[in-house]
């Protein structure tokens, strides 16, 4: 999810991608199979004489004992059958899913019962990293301990890339004109929860796993932070939109922020190929002690190679100049770097054991952005109190289910709406009018204009960079 960059006066911390084959896990385990063969019996093989003479006794008892032997013989035989048969098979129990389901509601557990989850792409940080003294984050330095190198941490981190990829794969097969955005956002969410296993309803529940911001889907001149509300005119999608998907995922506040974009008229294929191109240049570019300054420069660079035919009128591909990339932290999705799109004079390093969302939106009109009218969502400023005793009890109530909730991580209304909370509006007010809630409105490029944005989520480990979002989508 895009940042407004530092040095503008509005400067707000916001957050932030098949259908799958369908398939029904079935009953697992063979019928059990019907007797193919009985156990015989011994007959005496008599020939009907008397016991007149001797000799006649003498050739019954050899007739005897010839019977004996054919019948321990069939014994054995029958026996031997016996030991050889084969037992038909215990019907087993219930197969584990292998496949995920359309929508996507099978939970990730099932799909990978080890526990392990696929790897992110594994980008080099080429020759002359092996050669400079490594910058390192702060809490590196300081403590020693890196999680970036904790299998417990990069198990987490792997788990909700997976679930986004899986989550946006369904979005990217599924979605077309006619639906509503709320019918996208819901089932975005929906998924993601599922496959999470955690409904996120109790307190505390979508701390431990859930959403890491609202999912924001921006149509056209609106370049970001949209996400339908309760009370808003039902948006619908239309042919001809250009939509931006943003939602992001988040295991034990290690979040994975990814987003792309939708269009459904090839007219619109080099403003995305453009914002892909500048995306995928800036995750090169970018690794410990780069400057954010070059990154930044080559993003432009990319971006501005590029132009788009619309309806018969040339527009050059824009960066959006006051949005930028950012680091994230545990339970944050903006922490204190950024990244522009434009060529600047920031001279400070990305760092081992950092975490960045490199994502760039490109636009057809100003590459400027104003706000929007309502609110896309809402999170806890830096400074916020532990407890609040404010006039309005309401307020201080939703204080106390935000914390529980959501802690820093950004929500909106329909999140409330969803745990049952009613009558809330007054409460958020105070909240904001009262420094403690910021409040994030929809960002707008000029009437008629469009935009397109793309995003993955980076992980600057100690001997590679670990592309954690990358899917074979893009």
């Amino acid at each position: 999810m895009g940042s407004k960059t530092p040095d503008d006066e509005r400067h707000m911390y916001q957050d932030r991608d098949d259908p799958f084959t369908a398939s029904s896990s079935g009953t697992g385990g063979e019928q059990r199979g019907a007797h193919l063969a009985r156990d015989g019996d011994g007959c005496m093989a008599g020939d009907g004489g008397t016991n007149d003479d001797d000799d006649d006794d003498d050739d019954d008892a050899a007739r005897v004992d010839a019977a004996l032997t054919v019948t321990n013989s069939a014994g054995s035989a029958d026996a031997s059958k016996k030991k050889k048969r084969k037992r038909p098979k215990k019907k087993k129990s219930k197969a584990s899913a292998t496949k995920q389901s359309s929508p996507p509601r099978v939970p990730l557990a099932d799909l990978f019962p080890s526990g392990k989850y696929p790897e992110g792409e594994r980008l080099s940080y080429g020759s002359a990293f092996e050669t400079t003294t490594r910058a390192r984050a702060l809490g590196v330095r300081r403590g020693g301990y890196r999680p970036l190198e904790d299998d417990a941490v990069l198990d987490d981190y792997r788990k909700a890339a997976e679930v986004h990829r899986q989550v946006r794969r369904w979005v990217q097969q599924t979605v077309e004109p006619g639906q509503t955005l709320t019918a996208i956002a819901t089932g975005i969410e929906d998924g993601v929860r599922a496959l999470l296993g955690n409904p996120g309803l109790e307190p505390g529940q979508s701390l431990k796993a859930g959403l890491g911001f609202p999912t924001g889907l921006a149509l056209n001149n609106c370049v970001a932070h949209y996400t339908p509300n309760p009370g808003q005119k039902e948006v619908v999608l239309q042919q001809q939109d250009v939509m931006k998907v943003d939602f992001g995922v988040h295991v034990n506040g290690w979040i994975v922020d990814s987003a792309f974009t939708m269009s459904f008229d090839p007219t619109y294929d080099d403003l995305l190929a453009a914002v892909r191109d500048a995306t995928n240049t800036g995750i090169k570019n970018a690794g410990v002690d780069v400057r954010i300054s070059d990154v930044s420069a080559a993003i432009q660079e990319a971006m501005e190679s590029y132009e788009v035919e619309i309806r018969g009128k040339v527009f050059p591909v824009k960066p959006v100049r006051d949005l930028c990339g950012h680091d994230i932290k545990r339970y944050r999705i903006h922490g204190e770097k950024t990244i522009p799109f434009v060529k600047n004079s920031n001279q400070t390093k990305m760092e081992e054991g950092e975490v960045f969302a490199i994502e760039t939106f490109g636009s057809t009109g100003r590459g400027v952005t104003r706000n929007g009218d309502g609110i896309y969502g809402y999170g806890l400023s830096h400074d916020a109190p532990a407890h609040v005793a404010l006039p309005l009890s309401s307020a201080n109530r939703l204080y106390k289910t935000i914390k529980e909730n959501f802690g820093t991580i950004v929500f909106c209304r329909r999140y409330l709406d969803r745990l049952g909370c009613d009558r809330y509006l007054a409460g958020l007010n105070c909240l904001v009018s009262n420094g403690i809630l910021d409040a994030h409105q929809p960002l707008m490029d000029v009437a008629g204009s469009y935009s397109a944005q793309f995003e993955h989520t980076i992980l600057l480990r100690e001997s590679h960079k670990e592309v954690i979002s990358r899917g074979d989508d893009y």
